[in-house]
């Protein structure tokens, strides 16, 4: 089973400045993914890969310094000004795709298959947002 919320002190093994960056990226994802991933998710051709990448960050099953690439990644991902604004088309989401294909290539066996089903189900268009932050139940 994904466990959905990480624990406050989930940081607190990570150096000074990797867990305030850590606890950054976790909000910033928090906050912003699922609007992101809701508006954009019929034009990135790697959104599957995406929602994976959000629930094995989330899943304290996860490790630690995992969760916190991966969050920096969605952190990425999810920052409305990037090098290529994504509302350019063909390129706009093309630094996003190689921040996030880079972090999941080094990381690809701590992606499991349960967040790669997750991902199926958050991105089926029949499931309804039930969070504040628009994550699917």
């Amino acid at each position: 089973m994904i466990t959905h919320t990480l624990n406050p002190d989930d940081f607190d093994r990570l150096s000074g400045a990797e867990r305030d960056k850590a606890a950054q990226d976790e909000a910033s994802v928090r906050k912003g993914f699922w609007k992101k991933m809701r508006g954009a998710a019929r034009h990135v051709p790697f959104a599957e890969d995406a929602v994976a990448s959000y629930y094995a960050a989330f899943d304290r099953e996860t490790p630690l310094r995992v969760r916190a690439t991966l969050l920096g990644a969605l952190a990425y991902f999810v920052l409305p000004f990037d090098i290529a604004p994504d509302f350019l088309p063909l390129v706009g989401f093309g630094d996003d795709a190689a921040v996030l294909m880079g972090a999941l290539k080094l990381l690809s066996g701590h992606v499991k298959p349960e967040h790669y089903e997750a991902a199926k189900a958050a991105l089926d268009p029949d499931h309804q947002a039930s969070g504040e932050d628009g994550r699917p139940a």
